[in-house]
């Protein structure tokens, strides 16, 4: 049966879309005929084209047609139908300081987009053409989020105006109504993926249907909610939501674990473009929308894409200490100066990080996004590159390094991350604090990324459990084993370590500024049995588990120890050697000692001094040598975080016995002194000076300054040329506030002669018209 065309007005029956046909787009014979006129005068080279080229003449599909026809009876109903419910416009009450983003935890974000939280209702006005009558006129809410929205994964949400709102659904209720105005309260779900989504608003009535036009300035910031039971990243204390969700300021620490050296570091993830650069992160990706609902998920994106290795992601590691294509590490004292370059360059890495840059920046876009995290720091960290669980130190036949074969390493610190969440997909236990770690170190499944690795799975040696807890349980907890080159190129061990990893491991405490020790959660206590069922359990999922054998008798220990805080950067570095024999005999050891410029990573620079003596020990005593390295001897050698190892290897010519420590410290660096001249208040100039002494008897070349405040001042550098040996220096610094409240204002120094160098000053700023009063 040929199918009729008709005229729009013909076809239209209220409260009816009408039938789709393909009929309605049939052209008549007048219009058939005025085309076949166009055709024929066209030039031959232009028919040609319009018959060899469909991209330029492209021939109308039937989905096309069917998209025709709905715009054609959308406008015809419009004009037609003056009593059609259409949206005039759209409130979100999202001003910081109204009721949705009080609500919602979301007020410190300085931005007028609307940012909510999942799992929680919300507020919004709706002006209509018309009254709204529930009798007749129906009203639905869309939101799409990523490319190709669909309903099945989450990505286009459907919200349906009901009479009452029920808990874990996306639903909408009328709870006010002024004349054309409705006030709608909004149910979202505490698995709802976060992101951007696009609002549009759909209304049907008996005179037929009109969706709104999509206004960017409408669209839905939706981020993880820690205060909404049913959210996967819920924590039930509000002290510890004020500090692992809103605080924007926190501590990192670093050095050594008898030297622990802490900066202030600014996360700023409230601050103007850094939720806007944290979902750029998300979406530079390339994963699916569709899982970014999962905090396990998001944790683990995060951690691939903060590094720059496999993804053009945040941030270019370098560890060479040459870093004048870029950044020092040591000069960053942030992340939202990283984060805002990184978006503004549409995904460009920036240079450089090291460790406790990526840790920082991981806090920010963790904390931006709703999951509650801290910034943690390990001293004595092991890096098992043969997932062995052992760090495995080579020796050769005359107990010297075989540096070559040394590829694990033990960094001095290594900075990494605890984001807080349920873990549905781990055995019931196993939720809580996971270890993230955005630094590239080793690849999982393919990517540079670490985690999320339960802290129980860890402390019990569950290696076997994901993400990563093999890795992160080798860092805090692995064994030392020596190994001793034989004549014919085998090696045996002959020396182990068990108390060497995994010391003082450190977060910031929750509303001070103390620091928190949490080696506890990582693992039992050193020595006792608990942890070395978890250390023998581990092992047996490694590649090394026949390093586990009876210990031997031992009579002659050796150790290290340093006196106060430690040797200053410019002075000599004196380390105290004791050597106990606890038996009844003489003994006589020869010692082997070396001492090496170390990056804080571990990995051995260049030796510095070589030393062997013999050391007669008396029954039962305690022999103290006293060990010093001079400040000439190393002037030229260091590199960043000025970290040295003292290696001591030896043999007891009576027993055979073999000793081996290593000892790791570092040259303490001066502090930069911030001093704030004036009073604080928002809108008013004030000042603050900075000074510094050089420790060195050497000229500095070079230096800079960097200075930065979240709500103080945006950051800056200021050159300070040569500084002088011994010289002190001072300068003054103008800015005007611009936020309330307790503020921070960071500073750091950085030159090609000295590194490592910051400062802070708490400045608490009043609101002008508090002032004023």
């Amino acid at each position: 049966m040929p199918v009729e065309a008709r005229p729009v007005r013909d076809r239209s029956a209220v409260g009816r879309f009408p039938t789709v046909t393909l009929g309605f787009l049939e052209e008549t014979e007048e219009e058939k005929e005025a085309e076949k006129e166009n055709v024929e005068t066209e030039s031959a080279c232009r028919q040609w084209l319009r018959k060899a080229c469909p991209c330029c003449f492209p021939t109308p599909s039937d989905d096309d047609l069917a998209n025709t026809l709905v715009l054609f009876y959308l406008i015809s109903i419009s004009v037609e139908n003056p009593l059609l419910l259409k949206v005039q416009s759209i409130d979100l009450i999202k001003s910081k300081s109204e009721q949705n983003r009080m609500e919602h935890h979301t007020d410190l974000y300085q931005s007028e987009d609307f940012i909510i939280r999942r799992g929680q209702t919300f507020q919004m006005w709706i002006t209509l053409s018309r009254p709204f009558n529930p009798s007749t006129d129906k009203l639905h809410l869309n939101l799409k989020i990523g490319s190709v929205p669909t309903v099945s994964k989450g990505t286009h949400i459907i919200i349906p105006l009901v009479d009452e709102l029920r808990d874990d659904r996306w639903e909408a209720a009328v709870v006010k109504q002024d004349d054309k105005k409705i006030k709608l309260s909004v149910n979202s779900l505490p698995t709802a993926v976060i992101g951007r989504y696009q609002l549009t608003v759909q209304t049907n009535c008996p005179n037929g249907q009109a969706v709104s036009t999509h206004e960017p300035a409408n669209d839905i910031y939706i981020l993880f909610n820690p205060w909404c039971e049913d959210d996967s990243v819920f924590m039930d204390s509000e002290d510890e939501r004020k500090e692992y969700v809103l605080n924007d300021v926190g501590t990192i620490y670093y050095g050594t674990s008898q030297q622990i050296g802490q900066r202030t570091w600014n996360y700023g993830q409230f601050d103007e473009g850094i939720l806007a650069a944290c979902l750029f992160v998300l979406e530079k990706s390339g994963t699916p929308p569709s899982g970014w609902g999962d905090p396990v998920n998001v944790a683990r994106i995060i951690s691939a894409m903060v590094n720059s290795v496999d993804d053009h992601g945040v941030l270019e590691g370098n560890w060479s200490g040459n870093y004048s294509a870029g950044t020092s590490p040591t000069f960053w004292s942030g992340s939202v100066e990283i984060l805002k370059e990184y978006h503004k360059y549409i995904g460009s890495p920036i240079k450089y990080g090291q460790c406790w840059v990526f840790a920082g920046v991981v806090t920010t876009v963790l904390r931006c996004l709703g999951i509650p995290c801290r910034t943690v720091t390990n001293f004595s960290s092991a890096h098992d590159t043969d997932v062995s669980l052992t760090t495995d130190v080579y020796l050769d036949e005359n107990l010297d390094p075989l540096d070559h074969l040394n590829t694990d390493s033990v960094w001095n610190f290594h900075v990494w991350n605890d984001c807080w969440m349920a873990r549905p997909d781990l055995p019931p236990g196993m939720g809580g604090w996971q270890a993230v770690d955005a630094t590239p170190q080793e690849t999982s499944q393919g990517t540079f990324c670490c985690g999320p690795a339960s802290l129980m799975a860890i402390r019990n040696g569950q290696v076997y459990l994901k993400h990563d807890s093999a890795f992160v349980f080798a860092e805090v907890n692995s064994d030392k084993i020596y190994w001793q080159r034989n004549t014919d190129g085998t090696f045996s061990q002959i020396h182990s370590e068990k108390k060497i990893m995994g010391h003082f491991i450190s977060t910031k405490a929750v509303g001070s500024n103390e620091r928190n020790d949490i080696t506890h959660l990582y693992k039992h206590p050193e020595g006792t049995e608990e942890e070395r069922i978890a250390v023998e359990s581990a092992c047996r999922y490694g590649t090394k588990a026949e390093a586990y054998s009876s210990p031997t008798a031992e009579d002659v220990s050796i150790e290290v120890t340093m006196d106060g805080i430690g040797p200053q950067m410019g002075g000599d570095a004196n380390l105290t050697i004791s050597l106990k024999n606890s038996s009844s005999e003489a003994r006589t050891v020869v010692l082997h000692s070396q001492v090496a410029v170390m990056y804080y990573t571990g990995v051995h620079k260049s030796t510095v001094r070589k030393d062997k003596t013999d050391v007669a020990i008396l029954p039962s005593e305690s022999k103290i040598l006293e060990w010093s390295l001079e400040y000439e001897d190393y002037k030229d050698q260091l590199v960043d975080q000025a970290a040295l190892m003292l290696t001591l290897s030896g043999r007891v010519k009576e027993t055979q016995q073999v000793l081996a420590t290593q000892f790791s410290f570092r040259l303490r660096t001066p502090d930069l002194n911030i001093k704030p001249i004036g009073k604080a208040m928002v809108g008013e100039k004030m000042a603050v000076e900075i000074s510094f002494t050089n420790p060195l008897p050497r000229v500095l070349k070079g230096v800079m300054i960097h200075v930065e405040g979240l709500g103080l001042l945006t950051a800056r550098t200021i050159s300070c040329g040569d500084i002088g040996s011994r010289a002190s220096v001072s300068m003054t610094e103008h800015f005007i506030p611009s936020l309330p409240g307790p503020r921070k204002l960071l500073a750091s120094l950085d030159c090609k002669q000295l590194t490592q160098v910051h400062g802070v000053a708490d400045i608490t700023v009043q609101d002008k018209s508090n002032g004023a009063r």
